[in-house]
């Protein structure tokens, strides 16, 4: 028998013979026969153990140089992409570590465990205003309105919380081609019975003015602000505050405005102020409430007789922020100091509310206060009444003393049945700077509002306002005769976040 012969006889034994776990085998070749067997006997001699070739472990191939530079090539891409995605989840951790916010209070960045907060958000206003009744005069001459567009505010807000407690706010006016700061304060939070706020800031007195111009239902305040922006408005000072739902109380101590004084060069000291406003409301839900509130004012200016503002105290009231039309311009002289009184009420019920204020002042003069008469004591007074109805039935926000933004139940959307929130209102307003002899006008007038607000960031509003009386005022008809008949329609178009 030949050899491919004893081969295949070699593999259908092992083909036959082996076990599925593939053990070696034992075979066995007849001497004489030349036939092979898997068990021992008579001429038989032991080929030795055999395996299946597909169980046999496989060849190792010996390890060459280029195989093991090879290897330190993966070896070192290996350690180099787990030096990379080690430094990735140290990134993504880090980035964990703060949190980006973009939505309708505009970019804000906050911690993870919420100790440090920063928010960047602005406003503009856009207006337009027409004026009707003019020309007037002025002194013997004949004045008019600038009418047309200008850009009434626009401005820019820092404001951050560092650890958890303390929080700054600063924010400039870039309108009127012309920068000017607003707030610039520094505020103390973690005291849960009072809030500590240092810097300039709103004085303590009437509601009206404490509130923002975002959230006013009209495009300007009212006649009594004749009497409160020269005395009562931003300065530099220190404010305590204690807040609950139906309990506010406020107190703070001020000097000068951060505005620079009219004088290049003053001298002495500056004028100091004190002011607290107090509020109660014994009805504060969501769709009720009842507002009550007193606040009193005192203040000596600055040995340059100037005031908050760093200027001469002067009362008047200007049609529109662009107008240069004042119906009341009223200075006052020698001043040694002014004592105020505010009272305010005010209710809502549903989409309706309604608000009223009244603010009083005495004025201190050492001499004659306006140089023409010998009277040095002198009071004012000047009020306003207001009603206003959300005609798509949202209730107006309240907080802390003061009316918030009327935000829409549905914002403007026509693909979802959106229109917005839409409000009508109703002002009256007067101010008296008529004193026995003293002479410094009086002036009524009624504004109506027609406010779209398309969501928490847009709104628009649309403004009529008309002179119903003046009398000793700086301006009259070309006859003569006092101004009755000036009518005022503002628009304005208004992004704040």
């Amino acid at each position: 028998m030949n050899t491919s012969k004893i081969t295949f006889a070699v593999i259908t034994a092992v083909s036959v013979g082996a076990s599925h776990e593939a053990l070696a085998i034992d075979l066995y070749v007849d001497t004489k026969t030349k036939q092979i067997y898997a068990e021992p006997g008579p001429n038989r001699e032991k080929m030795g153990s055999f395996v299946r070739v597909e169980d046999a472990a496989p060849e190792t191939k010996p390890a060459t140089t280029e195989d093991a530079k090879e290897l330190s090539a993966i070896r070192g891409e290996l350690a180099t992409k787990s030096m990379e995605i080690k430094a990735l989840q140290k990134h993504m951790t880090e980035a964990e570590k703060v949190n980006v916010k973009l939505d309708n209070k505009g970019i804000g960045f906050e911690s993870a465990d919420k100790n440090f907060k920063f928010r960047l958000g602005g406003r503009i206003h856009a207006d337009a205003s027409f004026h009707g009744g003019d020309p007037y005069l002025e002194d013997g001459e004949s004045v008019e309105a600038e009418e047309g567009t200008e850009i009434r505010r626009a401005r820019m807000r820092f404001e951050g919380v560092f650890f958890k407690d303390w929080l700054f706010r600063t924010e400039a006016d870039f309108a009127d081609d012309n920068v000017r700061m607003k707030d610039v304060y520094l505020q103390y939070l973690g005291s849960k019975f009072v809030t500590i706020t240092a810097g300039q800031q709103k004085q303590n007195f009437s509601r009206e003015l404490q509130e923002s111009s975002n959230d006013m239902m009209f495009t300007e305040r009212s006649l009594m602000n004749i009497l409160n922006a020269p005395v009562v408005d931003r300065a530099i000072g220190i404010d305590f505050e204690h807040f609950s739902d139906s309990f506010t109380a406020k107190l703070g101590f001020y000097g000068d405005s951060i505005s620079p004084p009219d004088e290049q060069d003053p001298t002495g000291d500056e004028g100091w102020g004190i002011s607290s406003r107090i509020i109660y409301s014994p009805v504060n839900e969501k769709n009720k409430l009842i507002h009550l509130g007193v606040a009193g004012n005192y203040r000596e200016p600055d040995d340059n007789q100037e005031v908050a503002k760093g200027k001469k105290l002067r009362y008047v009231y200007e049609t529109t922020n662009m107008s240069s039309l004042n119906v009341i311009d009223q200075k006052i002289n020698d001043v040694n100091d002014i004592k105020m009184l505010g009272l305010e009420a005010a209710g809502m019920y549903g989409p309706y509310s309604i608000g009223a204020e009244y603010t009083r002042s005495w004025i201190d003069c050492s001499a004659s206060c306006d140089g023409d008469t010998s009277k040095s004591n002198i009071e004012l007074d000047g009020w306003y009444a207001e009603a206003a109805w959300s005609v798509t039935g949202e209730s107006r926000k309240y907080q802390y003393g003061n009316f918030r933004y009327l935000e829409p139940s549905k914002p403007f959307n026509p693909g979802t049945g959106g229109w917005g929130a839409w409000e009508l209102a109703m002002r009256y307003s007067a101010a008296s700077l008529n004193n026995g002899g003293f002479l410094g006008g009086e002036i009524s007038n009624i504004t109506a509002a027609i406010n779209w607000y398309i969501n928490t960031n847009f709104r628009f509003q649309a403004n009529y306002m008309h002179v119903l009386d003046t009398e000793n005022a700086a301006l009259t008809k070309p006859d003569g005769g006092n101004v009755d008949n000036l009518d005022v329609f503002m628009l304005r178009g208004q992004v704040a976040f």
